[in-house]
């Protein structure tokens, strides 16, 4: 049921006088997984009232635009992006009138929204599938193989473990690259991207700065959906060109879409944007999504997925910033957000090289993404009673009697999918308090917080100049104010194995990505070291797993 604003106008956008209209390639956005932000009710659940009391620490963090994850009705199979109705918020999140008030409240304080956008797929429970006749028209359903079709009309599997079929009482199979309650919508049917173009008119009415297009790579699949002749395909997503994912045919998608965001870029003055999240097995192939007359961002997953070695990490950085610049656009670069183990556990060096890793992330040229809690240094949840989880891909995983928990690992699940241990990072934040639920919010919180997580609060960390909170207002605040640093040149300067240099107009950037110091001739002045650096006569002493930023 689509819900209508009882409150008198939408939000005015945010304010653009004084700065680039470009405010996107340069800008750091945080991502706000809305059910684990700010609970404002007592439920146990995050919601947009929770986001929207919290929205000064945001202005205060330094950030310039928020990301809210999916607050559509929902029946929650997958955390919101099951989307029933487009155009409503979910009664756990709140209502429309909430979600704007949440973006008066934004650009108040001169911060844009992005909000997430779900277009390769619905929740089962959308109007269109319940149809029989219009979900065979809107919905990708194939006859099945073998006698009596009773085989899936191909081999692929599902991102979340086993057969991305399922079968109905007619016989027939739909597909769902997903959970099963999560059919793909058929992009050949042009009332589907009627519907779609509708559904961004709506919120951009309503006052969003930009969508977050999630599986941006994934609408158009190959003609005669081919088989791909092997298993553990969702190992494969990211390395290669699949049938199902980033198919040539998604950018007249984008493309569209684009000329439909210029058209309110050019209506109001300030530039609304889209977002791809889309994995591709190049960064070549990552950059046709942001041609000119596609999409503005596209997240960065190369970079993120880069071993903490120096060497690796001047590969991945060359080759994102070559390609992004060979079609004009900013590199997007990233390190954690709700569907990976957060950077602190993955990097594997624990706090100190997650705190360098963001350093050198906030020094490169172009956008960043931040996800909630990483400017705590929160690390990953690994021990959640299995009874609390809601990871689809965590039930999609195990076969039947199957040991619970990560299975797979000696054969006692399905091995096809991801692992289904994404709730780790999806933990509630911590915000003050020496008990859960840490202030969240008045009830408890629908994962449960670690005790040791009283010392990671926003309240302890805040005015702690040594707390990575501190760490992070510090880096934004030198990030804006140093007019080398966000969209602009590089160069690499020489340096010793282990070690990344590199220079920024005014700024030079040293990472030291060994587990030990190393002493250099210190090239200037200290702006901001993720650890202590020791300046003296025989130079300066890099501590190990390091970023230090530099005036020059």
């Amino acid at each position: 049921m689509t819900q209508e604003l009882t409150s008198p106008s939408p939000a005015p956008r945010a304010p653009s006088a004084g700065r680039d209209p470009r405010w996107w390639r340069d800008a750091v956005i945080y991502q706000v997984y809305v059910r684990s932000f700010a609970d404002s009710d007592g439920d146990g659940i995050g919601d947009l009232r929770g986001a929207r009391e919290r929205l000064p620490y945001l202005k205060e963090l330094g950030v310039d635009a928020v990301w809210l994850t999916p607050f559509y009705a929902s029946p929650q199979a997958d955390g919101g992006y099951d989307v029933a109705d487009y155009r409503a918020v979910d009664p756990l999140f709140g209502t429309l009138d909430d979600a704007a008030a949440l973006l008066r409240r934004a650009h108040e304080l001169d911060l844009r929204v992005i909000v997430d956008i779900v277009p390769n797929h619905t929740s089962d429970r959308h109007p269109w599938f319940l149809d029989p006749e219009l979900a065979r028209q809107r919905y990708v359903f194939r006859p099945g193989r073998g006698p009596g079709g009773e085989l899936p009309p191909n081999d692929w599997e599902s991102v979340f473990g086993g057969p991305a079929w399922t079968r109905t009482g007619r016989g027939d199979w739909y597909l769902h690259l997903f959970a099963p309650e999560q059919p793909d919508l058929n992009w050949d049917d042009p009332e589907v991207h009627a519907e779609f173009e509708a559904i961004l008119r709506f919120w951009l009415d309503l006052g969003v700065d930009g969508f977050r297009v999630d599986v941006a790579h994934g609408m158009i699949k190959a003609p005669g959906l081919p088989d791909i002749g092997h298993g553990r395909q969702a190992q494969l997503i990211g390395t290669q060109v699949l049938p199902f994912f980033d198919q040539d045919g998604v950018h007249a998608i984008h493309r569209a879409w684009r000329r439909l965001l210029d058209g309110y870029t050019e209506a109001h003055g300030t530039p609304v944007i889209g977002v791809a999240e889309a994995w591709a097995p190049t960064p070549e192939r990552l950059a046709l999504y942001v041609r000119p007359d596609e999409l503005h961002q596209a997240f960065n997953f190369q970079f993120l997925n880069a071993p903490w070695q120096a060497g690796a990490l001047r590969t991945v950085i060359d080759a994102s910033l070559a390609a992004t610049a060979s079609v004009g656009a900013p590199t997007t670069w990233v390190l954690s957000n709700h569907d990976v183990v957060r950077h602190t556990t993955r990097l594997g060096g624990g706090l100190a090289r997650a705190r360098a890793a963001t350093l050198l992330m906030l020094a490169l040229p172009g956008s960043a993404y931040l996800y909630q809690g990483e400017e705590l240094g929160l690390p990953e949840v690994t021990d959640l009673p299995d009874e609390v989880r809601q990871d689809p891909a965590f039930f999609r995983g195990r076969r039947p009697g199957a040991a619970a928990g990560p299975a797979a690992a000696d054969g006692g699940g399905d091995t096809s999918g991801q692992e289904g241990f994404r709730d780790g990072c999806r933990v509630p934040l911590p915000w003050s308090g020496e008990r859960p639920p840490y202030g969240f919010g008045p009830g408890g919180s629908w994962l449960p917080q670690p005790a040791d997580w009283r010392a990671l609060t926003v309240a302890v960390q805040t005015g702690d100049p040594g707390s990575t909170l501190e760490l992070y207002r510090t880096a934004l605040a030198l990030r804006r104010r140093l007019p080398g640093l966000g969209d602009g040149p590089m160069s690499w300067e020489s340096a010793p194995e282990g070690v990344l240099a590199f220079r920024r107009p005014g700024v030079l950037c040293t990472v030291n990505t060994l587990d030990r110091p190393l002493t250099l001739p210190a090239p200037g002045t200290v702006l901001l070291a993720s650890a202590p650096v020791t300046v003296g006569g025989a130079g300066a002493v890099l501590p190990g797993d390091s970023c230090t930023w530099w005036a020059i």
